[in-house]
């Protein structure tokens, strides 16, 4: 049976708060409306944002409780920190939790991260460079991320 977009859109979300909620449970956390509204707006956005865009967006949670939230979703690795060349950190979902890989674009000149998917020709060659120095080096390695830094669009025009 095919089911619509909206509805593997709804399947997909309960599973991301299923996921969560699981993993703050484990670390003895709850899974409060403000985080459960934190995940929600960091699903829906294409790129990671920092503390002060989220709160441009949103600002139904004063900012103490929006820092003090993310420093709990990043500790049991729903989001993931990324620093961004301005030294302002940028939150995403992590990986492994929206099952979505992906890499970064980091305007050296503003700070601002983009998501960008690579072909998987590319995602190939860097899965077998990893793949070349750990085994000359005896590394493990558990994923392979990429960040491309330059100046974007808006700061170079």
């Amino acid at each position: 049976m095919l089911t619509s977009p909206a509805l593997r859109s709804a399947a997909m979300t309960r599973s991301l708060h299923d996921d969560v909620a699981g993993r703050l449970e484990a670390a003895g956390q709850r899974y409060t409306s403000s985080r459960r509204q934190l995940v929600a707006q960091l699903g829906d956005l294409e790129r990671p944002h920092a503390i002060a865009e989220l709160l441009e967006l949103d600002g139904s949670q004063p900012q103490s409780s929006l820092y003090r939230n993310m420093a709990v979703l990043e500790e049991v690795g729903v989001v993931r920190r990324l620093q961004g060349a301005d030294d302002v950190a940028r939150f995403e979902l992590a990986e492994d939790v929206t099952g979505h890989h992906h890499h970064h674009l980091v305007c050296t000149s503003c700070g601002t991260i983009d998501d960008v998917e690579v072909s998987p020709a590319v995602e190939d060659a860097l899965h077998e460079a990893v793949s070349s120095a750990r085994r000359e080096r005896g590394f493990r390695t558990d994923v392979h991320r990429m960040e491309l830094l330059g100046t974007c669009a808006r700061c170079h025009d």
